[in-house]
């Protein structure tokens, strides 16, 4: 078993992810910590409990981390997820869950001395970024450090060149990819360009439903307002449901293939967030990216609905 910690902002794809970490013995979740992004940091707190407590799995330790990006003012992605963060499934809260006094940060900081420990960041990087601050040394023990962020040659998600959790804090963003760059590091991003071709269609749905039918019905509570937002914006029937994507990298590295580059992350003006990948190498600088540029789609519903479906029933 790998021992990972995931630093993410629930978010119903969040909330997915988190479903699949904790469902795959490959995996030892030894940590959640939580950031502001898709969700205030105390709501994305809430949303983590009401999610390990559907799953029994209330031991799974939750960390509350940045409450705001480093340097420009704080977006959420609640139009996108709901006004309670879990697509107005309005689940109701799990008593007795008050957030700890030991912060994401504290929390990273020790356990990743110990080594051995990766991280999958399902949102903005702020707390990562802040962890650098903090100790770079722990920072650089992270075994293998998956981002679910950014875009290649997709468009954006938030602005015509930017994926929300880079936009939302780009500044925090280049931090980690520049220090990645000092070290001789590297993130593996996992990005538009094959998070896209992950949707959840009505069908798959109906066929999750009819085969667990109380995971089907906590995914569809969760997943409702998201079929609408994606309609609306995109035409898409279904949702695009990124962040399980990256959990399902960091079991099966696999199902993507992509190229190393260097790259770096745009801080403001029109095009703030924007990852620019130097596919080319004009730069000539030393690769700090596994850039993810395809993705097998089949192998990932196969693993994802393996998973899932196994919740509730006797191992």
């Amino acid at each position: 078993m790998k021992k990972i910690i995931i630093d993410c902002d629930p978010g119903i794809d969040d909330s997915l992810a988190i479903m699949l970490a904790l469902q795959s013995p490959e995996l030892e979740v030894i940590g959640i910590t939580i950031v502001a992004g898709n969700s205030p940091a105390e709501l994305g707190f809430q949303n983590a409990k009401r999610v390990l407590n559907f799953l029994g799995r209330l031991d799974v330790p939750v960390y509350v981390g940045a409450d705001r990006p480093r340097v420009r003012e704080y977006v959420n992605a609640l139009d996108t997820h709901g006004c309670d963060g879990l697509g107005e499934s309005f689940l109701p809260e799990v008593p007795g869950q008050e957030i700890p006094e030991k912060s994401a940060v504290e929390f990273m900081r020790e356990t990743l001395k110990g080594g051995d420990v990766s991280v999958i960041a399902l949102g903005p990087l702020t707390n990562l970024a802040d962890l650098i601050d903090a100790d770079i040394l722990a920072f650089l023990s992270i075994e293998r450090l998956v981002s679910m962020g950014g875009n290649f040659r997709s468009h954006g998600n938030c602005s015509p060149v930017a994926e929300y959790n880079y936009w939302e804090d780009p500044d925090s963003a280049k931090v980690v990819f520049d220090t990645l760059y000092a070290h001789h590091k590297m993130i593996e991003m996992v990005g538009l360009d094959v998070t896209r071709e992950i949707v959840l269609t009505p069908e798959k749905l109906e066929d999750i439903k009819a085969r667990n039918a109380v995971v089907g019905d906590f995914i569809e509570k969760i997943t409702k307002f998201y079929f609408k937002f994606h309609w609306e914006w995109e035409h898409i029937r279904g949702c695009v449901i990124n962040d399980p994507l990256a959990v399902a990298q960091f079991i099966c590295p696999n199902i993507l293939d992509g190229i190393e580059a260097f790259t770096e992350v745009e801080t403001g003006g029109i095009s703030m967030g924007q990852t620019v990948v130097d596919s080319m190498g004009f730069y000539r600088k030393e690769s700090n990216a596994l850039v993810f540029t395809n993705v097998d789609v089949e192998a990932f519903w196969e693993l994802f609905l393996t998973r899932i479906l196994e919740i509730g029933e006797e191992k």
